[in-house]
This record gives structure tokens, sequence and C-alpha cells, in this order.
């Protein structure tokens, strides 16, 4: 069953306290403009094995979800959102928020000096701590308020507070009844003075990143082709000049012919272009036109996944409305 309560919580950070082995979660005490306050509680350890996280942390964080959070001009405290791709629901397989390739399994905690998540959540956190300049936006299932229960970690009351603080498809066993699409969690830290945004994103290794339309993990059946992992995005024109036509280039950066019978793109509203009959050779750039009869990229930022004929992305960009503002400029994405 889908979370019950996703939200975002928009807040200063006031406090924070950090996980341990009987008390596995980094609780981070914030405050809504109200005066009104919440704890977020980070999972920093997993119930099953492996018990070390998988986290990606991005100090810069441009993606067009900071775009459309600028735009909505949320109110402090909470705000319910709907679990759709067209608002502010985050989904790690589906929205192309980062590489889910480059997360990496840490420990809770280990002797010395910025070596495990606990230390890795402080960097960020304590820098947020105490400064009005700083806004935080938690994304996770809300819980509260408890008008008769003091916190347990900060002892304010009313107790109030957001959890499930990462990824929350592709479970198996106990923890399946939790999938859902469009759902996950994560932490977003908005330094307004520089517009600087900070991304802290959490999975479990026990999850996988490759879900069907209910969020449940879809076995990884073997490839007809050890080669489909070597076809990227590499460019985009979201925005072309008057009588030009929207692209999309592909590179295929094996040594061998790749068929793209089966492959789509798709786009941020997950509408689709099919590649059936389209071959790249070794080492070629493909070109996909496009009508706006399928896919639409358009000038306010948005996402472009490539699937197989298994429905698994091979490859997934992001782009801001910044990127997409220039007429006939293309839009490169690095690798």
């Amino acid at each position: 069953m889908p979370l019950k309560n996703y939200s975002i919580l928009k807040a200063l950070v006031i406090g924070k306290k950090l996980a341990t082995s009987s008390s596995p979660h980094y609780q981070i005490l914030v405050q809504d403009e109200s005066g009104m306050q919440h704890r977020v509680a980070v999972n920093a350890k997993s119930q099953l094995p492996p018990s070390e996280l998988l986290y990606y942390f991005d100090d810069d964080f441009q993606h067009e979800l900071t775009d459309k959070i600028a735009e909505a001009d949320l109110p402090s405290g909470f705000t319910s959102i709907a679990s759709r791709p067209d608002g502010l629901a985050l989904d790690f397989v589906r929205r192309n928020l980062f590489d889910t390739s480059k997360m990496k399994a840490l420990p809770l905690d280990l002797p010395g000096p910025d070596n495990d998540l606990n230390e890795k959540l402080d960097f960020y956190i304590k820098k947020a701590v105490g400064d009005p300049t700083v806004v935080l936006y938690a994304f996770g299932e809300k819980w509260g308020s408890e008008p008769d229960k003091k916190d347990q970690y900060f002892g304010f009351l009313p107790g109030s507070g957001i959890h499930d603080i990462h990824m929350n498809q592709g479970n198996e066993g106990r923890f399946e009844r939790d999938n859902g699409i469009w759902q996950d969690g994560g932490i977003l830290l908005h330094f307004t003075l520089t517009d600087q945004w900070v991304a802290l994103f959490l999975a479990f290794q026990s999850q996988s990143f490759h879900t069907d339309d209910s969020g449940n993990a879809v076995s990884e059946a073997p490839s007809q082709s050890s080669e489909r992992g070597d076809v990227y995005i590499i460019a985009a024109l979201a925005s072309p000049e008057s009588g030009q036509q929207e692209k999309v280039y592909l590179l295929n950066a094996s040594g061998t012919s790749i068929s793209l019978d089966g492959f789509v793109l798709t786009d941020m509203l997950n509408r689709r272009h099919p590649l059936d009959g389209k071959t790249i050779g070794a080492g070629e750039m493909l070109i996909v036109m496009l009508d706006n009869s399928t896919i639409q990229l358009g000038n306010n930022g948005g996402t472009l996944s490539l699937l197989d004929p298994d429905g698994k992305t091979m490859d997934g960009v992001s782009y801001t409305k910044k990127q997409s503002g220039i007429k006939g400029k293309l839009i490169v994405f690095s690798k």
C-alpha cells in the first residue's frame, strides 16, 4: 500500500541528534514560521541485511524539481503532495533525480572522521542549524499532530514529524506493503543567499531500482544484448527555433551496432516515443526527431528517459528551465 500521508515539510533547522546503534535514525529538529516544531527522522541503518544504506549526496543539485519548488512558493510547515509526475513528488526511478548507479553503501558509524553515514549527514545538516537563510525541504510520510504526546527525542509538544526519508519502492517481503511510485523520500537544503541546493538521497540495498507501475520490484531478466547499457542520451534540443523540431541525440558507445526495436523514449509525463526500426552503429550517434505527437520537451525543464524492451531505464537525464530557455541551443548532458 502506498504511503498514506506523503508530504513535504518546509522549515528551518534548529537542532539535531546523531544516530546510534540502539536508535538508528539521524534526528533533525525543525521549526516552521508559526513556531511549531517537528522532527525529521532519517534512517541511517537498515533493518534488513545488508544493514548499510545507499546514499547519494549532491552539494550542487541542479534539476527541474528545484524550479518547480521555487515556483510553488510552498508555505512553511507541511504540504500534502500528490503521487504523480506533474508535481513535486520524488521518484528515484522515474524523475532522473540522479544516477542511482552512483549510490554508495555506508555504515551508520565507524571510527575515524568523515567515513560513515552519521558524519556525512551531519556535515550538511550542521550548516543549516540556526541559520535562517537555509531552508529544509523533507519529503516523506507525515505523522501527527499528537497533542498529548511529547516528542521522544526533543521533548516538544505536540509531537509531529516526518519519516520514510528514503526510497519507498522496490521493496520485497514485509516492506512490500509500502511500495508505490512517485512517493520517494529525501531532503533538499536551499541556501537562499547563494541560491544553492543540496540534495540528500537514501535507499536500502535490499530495494530494486527496476520497478513496475505499482512500485513493486521487477525481477532482472537477462538482457538480449550485453551492449544495451552502452546507449546514452547525450543531448537534446528542447527549445527549437521557429520551423525546427525538438530533437534527442543518442550515442552508441559500444563496439557493435545496436537495434533499438522495442526501445522507447519517455518524458516527464510518461509519454512515449517508440524507436522501432532504428539501429545505431558502433560508436555512432542517432538524432531522433520529435513532432510533439509523442513526447514533448519544452522550455520549462523536464526529464527524458531511454527504456529498453523490458521497460528498464537504460539512461535518464533531466534539464532545468534555465538550460532549456535559449532558443536553438542544445542541452548537453554530462556522463
